[in-house]
């Protein structure tokens, strides 16, 4: 059985702690925040955990984390 590879842009996006959570940046952060409310752009500051259910698909690209 040959190695899986992980994808490239899945390692640049995504960590994991310690206890297998998986770590991201929050979306909406890149442009046109003139048009966002000064609420949402303060609350994407930083990195937040996502959900189980993106967990699920994050594992299948990242297979050796």
């Amino acid at each position: 059985m040959p190695k899986l590879k992980t994808k490239s842009s899945a390692k640049k996006r995504f960590n994991f702690t310690a206890t297998g959570k998986v770590i991201a940046q929050p979306a909406f952060k890149r442009h046109n925040l003139r048009k966002r409310p000064q609420k949402m752009k303060r609350q994407t500051r930083g990195t937040m955990l996502l959900s189980s259910r993106d967990v699920k698909s994050v594992v299948k690209y990242m297979p050796y984390k």
